[in-house]
C-alpha cells in the first residue's frame, strides 16, 4: 500500500531514492526470476474518495509509485482488491495506464469485464507462468461490459456462486492452455482471523478448477500454509508496505517475503524470509520480532498439518 502516509513521506519525497523503500529486501527482489505484488491502493492524480461516509480509508499514490515498482523490478501487480477504486473509475484507468506504460503486467481489474477476467503473462526462465486475480470485497466495484472495475466473485460454504463458478472456470481453463503454472491472486475474506471452512472450500475449489498455487491476502497478518494435493495454498500473506495501525497483539507490522521455487508446473519448496515494516519501509525481521514470526507461523500451520522449518532465519517448507 503506496498511499496515504507512504505517499506523503516517501513516495512522493524526491529526495528519497526509490530503492529506498524495499530497504534490505531488495537484493530478494533482484534476483527472483518473477516478482509478484499485489497493489493496494490506486496510482493517479485524479478523482474524489469513493463513498467517503461508508469507507473510511481511502488510498492513493503518486504516479511516482511507478518508480518505486521498477526499483525493485516487479513484473506484475494484481488490482483485485477492495482499494483499486477507492478514487473512483478515472483514477483505475490512470493506474491502468501507468502499468502498462512501465511494462507491469496486471490482473484483476480493468476498463471492461474482459479485461478484469485477463490473466496477466510472465515468461520465467523455465516456464510460462500466469496470474488470474478476483476478490470478494466491495461488490459494486464488480467491472460490467460497459463499467471500469475488479473481478469480483462471490461464495458460500460450498465454494464459487454462480455464475462467478463457470466465469472462473472458464477463465482458468483457457489459462492453462497457454501457462504451466497458474496462481490464483485472491483477496478474499476478513482483515483479520484464522481462514474459515467457507475460505478453505472456496481454495480448494479454486486449485481443483486448475489453479497450482492460492495466494491470499485479504487478511493483515499471515496465515497458515497448506497442503492441497500437492498444490500449495498461501490462506494469507499479510502485509508488506503499508502505513496502517499496529496491532500489538497481531503485529500486523511483521510478515514474510514468500519465495516460491516451481518446477515443472509444480511447487518444490517455499522459502519465507520474515520482514518488518518500519517508518514506512521494509526491512528484514530481526530478534524477537524474527521469534515472533516464527512462533506464530508454526501455531497458524499446525491445523494443517504444514511443517515449517527454519534454519538463519529463513523458513523453508517443502512439498512432497
Amino acid at each position: 500500500m503506496l498511499g496515504r502516509l507512504v505517499d506523503t513521506h516517501m513516495v512522493s519525497n524526491p529526495s528519497i531514492a526509490p530503492e529506498t523503500i524495499w530497504g534490505d529486501t531488495l537484493p530478494l527482489f533482484l534476483t527472483a526470476d518473477c516478482r509478484l505484488i499485489n497493489l493496494e491502493c490506486v496510482i493517479s492524480t485524479r478523482g474524489q474518495p469513493w463513498s467517503p461516509l461508508r469507507k473510511p480509508f481511502h488510498f492513493r499514490a503518486s504516479p511516482r509509485a511507478i518508480e518505486i515498482l521498477q526499483a525493485a523490478r516487479v513484473d506484475c501487480a494484481t488490482l483485485a482488491n477492495n482499494h483499486v477504486l477507492d478514487y473512483g473509475p478515472d483514477a483505475l484507468l490512470d493506474c491502468l495506464t501507468f502499468l502498462d506504460q512501465a511494462n507491469i503486467q496486471h490482473t484483476g481489474a480493468g476498463a471492461q469485464m474482459a479485461e478484469a477476467l485477463e490473466p496477466a503473462f510472465l515468461e520465467c526462465s523455465q516456464s510460462r507462468i500466469a496470474v488470474i486475480a478476483l476478490t470478494d470485497n466491495e461488490p459494486e466495484w464488480e467491472a460490467t461490459q460497459s463499467q471500469p472495475g475488479v473481478n469480483y466473485v462471490g461464495f458460500d460454504t460450498r465454494g464459487l456462486l454462480a455464475p462467478y463458478r463457470d466465469r472462473i472456470a472458464e477463465v482458468i481453463r483457457h489459462t492453462r492452455q497457454h501457462a504451466s503454472f497458474v496462481i490464483i491472486s485472491a483477496h478474499i475474506g476478513p482483515n483479520w482471523g484464522a481462514p474459515s471452512p467457507a475460505m478453505r472450500n472456496l481454495a480448494y475449489q479454486l486449485l481443483d478448477l486448475g489453479g497450482d498455487l492460492y495466494w491470499g491476502h485479504s487478511n493483515h497478518t499471515p496465515q497458515g500454509l497448506e497442503i492441497y494435493k500437492g498444490k500449495v495454498i498461501l490462506y494469507s500473506t499479510g502485509d508488506f508496505i503499508d502505513d496502517y495501525a499496529v496491532d500489538p497483539d497481531e503485529r500486523n507490522d511483521l510478515s514474510f517475503l514468500f519465495r516460491i521455487e516451481e518446477n515443472a508446473g509444480k511447487v518444490d519448496h517455499i522459502q519465507l524470509y520474515p520482514v518488518r515494516i518500519e517508518n514506512f519501509q521494509v526491512h528484514r525481521a530481526t530478534g524477537s520480532d524474527l521469534a515472533f514470526l516464527q512462533r506464530s507461523l508454526l501455531k497458524q500451520c499446525r491445523p494443517f498439518s504444514t511443517h515449517p522449518s527454519f534454519q538463519n532465519g529463513i523458513g523453508t517448507i517443502a512439498i512432497s
